[in-house]
């Protein structure tokens, strides 16, 4: 029932639905008012929420910063939630998004001999069957590329991140009993909440966060100050995911 509710309401937390609200009543209020106070919260609203220097700034609060490969140290196993591509049906192949940086670091551990194993955590996150079993498909093709079939792991039952860290927590129970050298590998806006999740379970592990929008010192470009950026308004959309799923997983005793 939580999963579900969680992705009935998703919407709630985008930018575009809040901006077409208030057009909508700026547009079609009868009380005068209300509909000049709509109009402003339609424009701040944009203007807001389009800027990418206000969306890194609140994001530098919340993203877990990345470690540079060299300050790695070794792990028997790496820990890769997905949650990183889509599925083309009409191709029948993966379709890489931003997160796909998390195995794409990954498979860069491995090549680097910092890690042993790679545990791929997560079967999809839809309501329903879209062709989607990205563990699967993701172990298949790391395969392909020449890494050792011994080497992945695949854990296909969870999907979210309160099930990714028991399922996992499972498994690493079985095959790295009393292991402490194991590294925890999401994106870094993810990462607040996976590791809660897995410290709750008294799972303790390293965290290697990835595809970062920020870091420890600022930078952002004269652009990035000054103008709109749409595709900034979906970047809010999955950082007030996580903001407000942290907030729904203390409350429901997940983290």
């Amino acid at each position: 029932m939580f999963f579900i509710l969680s992705k009935i309401l998703l919407f709630t937390l985008s930018p575009y639905t809040w901006l077409l609200i208030a057009i909508y009543f700026a547009l079609f209020s009868k009380k005068t008012v209300r509909a000049k106070r709509a109009k402003y919260a339609a424009i701040f609203i944009a203007l807001f929420f389009s800027n990418t220097f206000i969306y890194k700034e609140f994001c530098r609060q919340w993203e877990i910063f990345g470690t540079p490969i060299s300050q790695v140290k070794h792990y028997d196993v790496a820990i890769v939630l997905t949650g990183m591509a889509e599925y083309n049906n009409d191709l029948q192949v993966l379709s890489a998004r931003r997160g796909i940086d998390r195995i794409w670091q990954t498979i860069s551990l491995y090549k680097a001999g910092k890690i042993d194993r790679i545990l791929i955590s997560g079967d999809h996150g839809y309501l329903i069957d879209k062709g989607l079993h990205e563990a699967t498909q993701l172990k298949e093709i790391l395969v392909k590329w020449g890494i050792p079939e011994h080497v992945i792991i695949t854990e296909t039952k969870s999907k979210n991140t309160y099930e990714n860290a028991v399922e996992s927590q499972k498994i690493v129970n079985r095959l790295f009993p009393n292991s402490n050298a194991i590294l925890l590998v999401t994106s870094g806006r993810h990462m607040r909440r996976a590791r809660a999740c897995f410290n709750k379970l008294g799972l303790k592990c390293d965290t290697y966060s990835t595809d970062l929008f920020t870091g420890p010192n600022r930078s952002f470009t004269f652009d990035e100050l000054i103008i709109p950026d749409v595709s900034t308004m979906s970047d809010w959309h999955s950082l007030l995911k996580e903001m407000i799923g942290y907030i729904a997983y203390d409350m429901t005793g997940k983290i």
